[in-house]
């Protein structure tokens, strides 16, 4: 059996990482592309010179990327933002690339990419599952995570994708709205085997 990709996005604070360690437990491998955003960006790595070259010494703490410094930047101005994901993205392929490449030809591979839709990666999968909640359970999931108001919260929600482009690209929506991690847990697992399934021609 050849190895199914299975693409994971979902807006922020909608929960694509809760969706995705459940993933993990049903056996699927899972590259988490905000986790690479982070590595390719470590002190001493060409992304965090070309960082330092585009934005200057101010996002940088303790020689390490200053993140809440380079978001209030980045956030509220679109070119700033197109700059720094000219600089990550590319890097964070190349890594998702390597590390699924070296796993087994007939595993279950699970790339959570936020970005997904506004890259253009939809048709690179077999499936594409959208974690979904609605923008105001993201507002709040935001203020109460990142300790951000309403206006900032909005911001960065603005600056991705709308809902309805997400939900296009979809194969299979999970809801996230809800507070119940069991309920989600049951209903992930089921969409799991369901598009493992499709993808593979066992069901």
């Amino acid at each position: 059996m050849a190895r199914t990709r299975i693409g994971l996005t979902g807006g922020i604070a909608s929960g694509k990482s809760t969706v995705a360690a459940i993933l993990a437990d049903c056996g699927a491998v899972v590259i988490d592309s905000d986790q690479l955003a982070r590595d390719v960006v470590e002190p001493g790595t060409e992304g965090l010179s070309k960082i330092i070259e585009r934005f200057g010494d101010g996002v940088i703490t303790d020689g390490r990327l200053d993140r809440p410094a380079l978001g209030r930047i980045v956030f509220g101005d679109a070119e700033a933002r197109a700059d720094l994901e000219a600089i990550i993205h590319p890097a964070v392929r190349r890594r998702a690339d390597e590390l699924e490449a070296a796993t087994e030809p007939d595993a279950v591979v699970v790339q959570m990419i936020p970005l997904l839709v506004e890259t253009g990666q939809s048709d690179d999968f077999d499936a594409v599952i959208v974690v979904d909640a609605s923008e105001e359970i993201q507002r709040q999931r935001l203020m109460q995570r990142d300790g951000i108001d309403a206006a900032q919260a909005d911001a960065r929600i603005s600056a991705q994708a709308s809902r309805e482009d997400r939900l296009a690209a979809a194969d299979l929506v999970i809801d996230n709205s809800g507070p119940d991690d069991e309920d989600l847990r049951t209903r992930v697992a089921a969409a799991y085997a369901a598009v493992v399934g499709r993808v593979t021609g066992t069901r």
